[in-house]
């Protein structure tokens, strides 16, 4: 089996490009098909987009799509603000011959939102990458150094070069605590003016493993996530989590992580600065595990209906959604 892999998002700093780098390392490693690296299917048996914008309107080949998310169709106001790229985009994903998804949560959105049918869904969760294991006392130290960390701090891990309001980094900025907070990931503008809070930048994977592991805890206040890989990397370098609780998150975590309402940042923070060291071991789905059902969904997908694939060059006359929840 020849597979086209977009690999465009590979060198993306948000959750998308980790997905990317470690899915495609991974599928390498098989023996189970050639990988080719391009967004031109052509010549290949399957085409398979790590994310939304690599989705084709004509694929010449079965495509599979990985929906991560779809927290802008579901909230109205991002959706409308949209352009018409945007909202090609999310017809290309319909006419997939697979959509990959990282949760049920997502499966629900992707059922209820797009009105893709059930059976062509596949949920596969992601992983924490190889580099998140709990450091050497020696390696935090040296990250503590290196980016003047405190000795006791609660940590926030993502992209904050442009606000997301999913995120809610503003609000976890001015909530209560007694720790200081300290945030990690490429910075912007907006980032930089957000009240006592220490920013790190951007930085390695080597250097993240250290400073997780040197954090009390790591706080997640997200409202809306698709899966939450930055607890799932705090849980295998040892580090306790405090999340919000949605949907995704207790699929993925429950159990692992301590969760308050979604309302309630101020007790969020106070049950961070309370957990126990250590923390319980992270699920054990791996890349590996991760890589071998996404062989199978490329096989289905080269195997699907002609029927149905033949579908995909009928549709031309198919709008976009013009609302969310709506699909004409």
């Amino acid at each position: 089996m020849k597979v086209a892999f977009d690999s465009r998002p590979v060198k993306d700093i948000r959750g998308v490009g980790r997905y990317s780098r470690c899915l495609l390392e991974t599928l390498r490693e098989s023996d189970r098909g050639e990988i080719v690296e391009t967004h031109d299917p052509k010549r290949c048996d399957v085409y398979h987009s790590p994310w939304m914008e690599g989705a084709l309107l004509r694929s010449p080949v079965p495509m599979v799509v990985t929906v991560h998310d779809l927290a802008a169709l579901k909230r109205r106001g991002e959706y409308l603000r949209s352009g018409l790229r945007s909202k090609l985009r999310y017809l290309a994903v319909q006419r997939a011959v697979r959509v990959i998804v990282p949760t049920n949560a997502v499966a629900d959105d992707v059922i209820e939102v797009l009105q893709i049918p059930p059976d062509r869904i596949a949920v596969i969760p992601e992983a924490a990458a190889a580099a998140f294991w709990p450091r050497s006392e020696a390696e935090v130290r040296a990250v503590r150094g290196r980016f003047s960390l405190p000795d006791q701090y609660l940590l926030w891990v993502g992209a904050l070069r442009t606000p997301d309001p999913r995120k809610r980094v503003a609000a976890l900025a001015r909530a209560t605590r007694t720790m200081p907070l300290v945030l990690v990931g490429a910075t912007g503008r907006w980032s930089r003016e957000l009240p006592d809070v220490q920013l790190t930048g951007e930085v390695s994977d080597d250097d993240l493993a250290a400073i997780y592991t040197g954090a009390h805890a790591l706080v997640f206040p997200s409202d809306d996530e698709g899966f939450g890989l930055p607890p799932v990397e705090a849980l295998a370098c040892g580090t306790p989590v405090a999340a919000s609780d949605v949907p995704a998150l207790r699929e993925v975590l429950d159990g692992r992580v301590t969760f308050r309402d979604i309302d309630d940042l101020d007790g969020l923070l106070q049950a961070a600065e309370s957990l126990p060291r250590p923390a319980p071991a992270p699920p054990a789905w791996s890349w590996s595990d991760a890589a071998s059902v996404t062989w199978e969904v490329y096989a289905e997908a080269v195997t699907a209906p002609v029927t149905w694939r033949g579908a995909q060059r009928r549709r031309r006359t198919r709008s976009v959604p013009e609302r969310p929840g709506s699909v004409t």
